[in-house]
């Protein structure tokens, strides 16, 4: 028999395993990231320094009194998350590390030609870099000269940089730590922990791990979700990993109000949905790349939230912002920030702000707004927030004079 779920206990279900409804204690400092990272699998590591940089903010999103200095320490000082390739370039735990084994063995003779192309290009280099990182310690690219007139931008990175690089998708190098956001390289042997289980996974082992990660941090996915939750194995290897799990009762199938295409839950998931009840509503701003967001149908299908990432498109063709934020106000996600942290003046500056017409008059929406947007500032680093464009109009006013009151 298959079970069957409202729209609004999906919703619930995935707020609740992605920890974006408050219900779940999360520890403070080092401690807490290990937890947050452990419970959503991954969390991605992005460039872009418009406000804070993405994988903070999804700590921060998660985290009471979340500080960048908390992620260096569980990284570097405690070493329960590794940097590797999980959704994309991700923080992922440590206890997972042997699930990666076989991306990293695809490394040594890869299939895709990009790759195979910096190997020919690159791989005598290999031998000298890794040699000059065993006798001297840790190294970061900085570290290796550029080769005369070789100072382009990162696509035409030194061949020193490519040969680290090389090296850690192949599992010779880790990341010890990082610098500002500059990384650091070291053996492997070096940095991993001792004790951690390094036994390559077959097929069944990773896709069974593949679709237990997933359904775990989102409560309830569909297969395409699953497999693009962590993108380390195939779609037959997730399908038939799937298929297992159901049989033998670990998964079970959803059908979930108004979809189509079935869902898939852990039954004692399905059991606790039943009794998740909605909780005074608070308002966050979720990075683009939350593992909320980042799967772009998920909102559509769950949030009726059209959302498109349009920091790559040029300006004139962009419909909300250079750098939005979808807004979550309790269940629900109602409007867009597009946010710009001026580091010189210390003020946040909110380019624009706006609301869906049909969460516009909800109740405690602008002191939420008002409560969440201070947080957002000293998080930060900002100490005011300039309001440019409010949509609707009406509620620049109110969101202006709860700014102006002072902190308590």
């Amino acid at each position: 028999m298959q079970d069957s779920i409202s729209l609004r206990t999906a919703r619930r279900l995935t707020l609740n395993s992605l920890l974006l409804d408050g219900r779940t204690k999360v520890r403070a400092g080092k401690g807490g990231v290990a937890q947050v990272v452990e419970r959503l699998g991954y969390v991605q590591i992005d460039t872009i320094a418009v406000i804070e940089r993405a994988h903070h903010h999804v700590l921060w999103s998660r985290m009471p009194g979340y500080r960048p200095g908390h992620l260096h320490q569980a990284l570097a000082g405690e070493r329960t998350v590794f940097e590797y390739w999980g959704h994309a370039a991700s923080y992922l735990p440590m206890r997972d590390y042997r699930f990666y084994l076989p991306m990293m063995r695809g490394f040594l003779d890869p299939k895709n030609g990009w790759f195979r192309g910096w190997g020919e290009k690159y791989g005598d280099l290999l031998g000298p870099v890794k040699k000059r990182i065993r006798e001297e310690g840790p190294l970061a690219a900085r570290d290796f000269e550029h080769p005369a007139g070789r100072k382009g931008p990162w696509w035409d990175w030194k061949p020193a940089k490519a040969a680290l690089e090389l090296l850690f998708w192949r599992g010779e190098l880790m990341i010890r730590e990082r610098r500002g956001f500059e990384r650091v390289y070291d053996l492997t042997e070096r940095v991993l922990p001792a004790g951690t289980d390094t036994r390559m996974p077959d097929d069944g082992e990773l896709g069974r791990f593949i679709v237990r990660r997933a359904i775990g941090a989102l409560g309830v996915a569909r297969e395409r979700e699953i497999r693009d939750y962590i993108r380390i194995g195939d779609r037959r290897i997730v399908t038939r990993a799937l298929d297992e799990l159901l049989a033998a009762c670990e998964v079970a199938r959803v059908a979930v109000e108004g979809q189509k295409t079935p869902f898939f839950a852990f039954p004692k998931a399905l059991e606790q949905a039943g009794r998740l009840r909605a909780r005074p509503p608070r308002a966050r701003f979720l990075s683009p790349f939350d593992n909320l967001v980042i799967f772009r149908p998920r909102l559509q299908e769950r949030f009726s939230f059209d959302y498109a990432f349009e920091c790559y498109v040029p300006r004139h063709r962009r419909n909300h912002g250079y750098f939005v934020l979808p807004i979550l106000f309790g269940e629900d996600l109602v409007g867009r920030l597009d946010p710009k942290a001026d580091r010189v003046s210390r003020k946040l500056i909110v380019r624009r702000l706006a609301i869906e017409p049909r969460f516009a008059s909800a109740e405690g929406l602008a002191p939420g707004l008002a409560a969440a947007l201070r947080e957002f500032a000293t998080f930060n680093g900002c100490e005011e927030t300039a309001l440019e464009k409010v949509e609707p109009a009406g509620m620049r006013m109110p969101l202006s004079r709860l700014l102006s009151r002072p902190r308590d």
